[in-house]
């Protein structure tokens, strides 16, 4: 299926590794030109038809600078996909969890998307058109345990925002969507200091013995493993093209059948 994404022109927040790097990719295999930022953009060099940014994304104006570059380079934006993400385990549940975690989680997960998307609705509305699509995450809605809280929290913002945009928005050519994975075999959930790991530092088990355990205590997954970062990209690429033109205020989930409520 031709996604008639050939000449568009797409910013990718978080974009040299995961997700965001497999977003990316799939993009410019479609014909898309991406802007791909990231702190360490390294990675992104051998992907012909991308342009790598290194920026730190949670200062304030970054966002706008990024979305600039692509209006300095291409004179145009077409598609936002806000991928930065960041997570990091509350052992000590609610009472455990500070304000100040609480306000980290938020700045990564909400307000650098939100400030994409404020600077990225000012060229999309001058052409009338555009998509932008926020990869959340089931814990917006699904919690096992408190492990998680501040985060989930964070990305329920991100789901909601999505919705409220979607319709004020949406009359005036606009798309917003949102795409929710599970437990995604990416460096966050199997890396060095990622969920498995640090529950098995804590718990005194090793990594697989970890996962193993944290994937029972959420139900299991009927499919038998995590989700690629591939078949994240496939639907994120997917909503972002015009093939689904009048899919918006939508949330999508990919986790293996993780979740199991209609």
């Amino acid at each position: 299926m031709d996604l008639q994404l050939s000449g568009k022109v797409a910013v990718v927040t978080g974009a040299s590794k995961g997700i965001g790097l497999a977003v990316v990719t799939t993009l410019v295999e479609e014909g898309a030109y991406v802007i791909a930022g990231a702190r360490n953009p390294t990675g992104l060099e051998s992907v012909k038809g991308a342009t790598p940014v290194a920026i730190d994304l949670s200062a304030p104006d970054a966002p706008a600078a990024l979305v600039q570059r692509a209006i300095d380079q291409y004179g145009r934006l077409d598609i936002l996909v806000n991928n930065v993400g960041a997570v990091r385990l509350r052992l000590d549940g609610f009472l455990g969890t500070s304000d100040s975690e609480f306000e980290w989680s938020m700045q990564m997960n909400f307000f650098i998307a939100l400030r994409s998307i404020r600077a990225a609705l000012g060229p999309m509305l001058e052409q009338g058109a555009g998509s932008i699509v926020s990869v959340a995450s089931v814990n917006a809605f699904f919690h096992p345990d408190a492990g998680v809280i501040d985060y989930g929290a964070a990305k329920a913002a991100l789901v909601n925002l999505t919705k409220a945009l979607s319709q004020e928005f949406g009359p005036r050519g606009i798309r917003f969507n949102t795409v929710s994975p599970g437990p995604v075999s990416t460096g966050l959930w199997l890396g060095e200091n990622g969920v498995a790991d640090t529950v098995a530092k804590a718990s005194g088990v090793d990594a697989d013995s970890a996962r193993e355990q944290i994937v029972a205590g959420m139900g299991g997954i009927p499919t038998g493993r995590f989700t690629t970062a591939e078949e994240v990209a496939t639907l994120v690429v997917m909503l972002s093209s015009d093939r689904t033109a009048n899919v918006t205020g939508s949330n999508y989930i990919v986790d293996g059948g993780l979740i199991k409520t209609t």
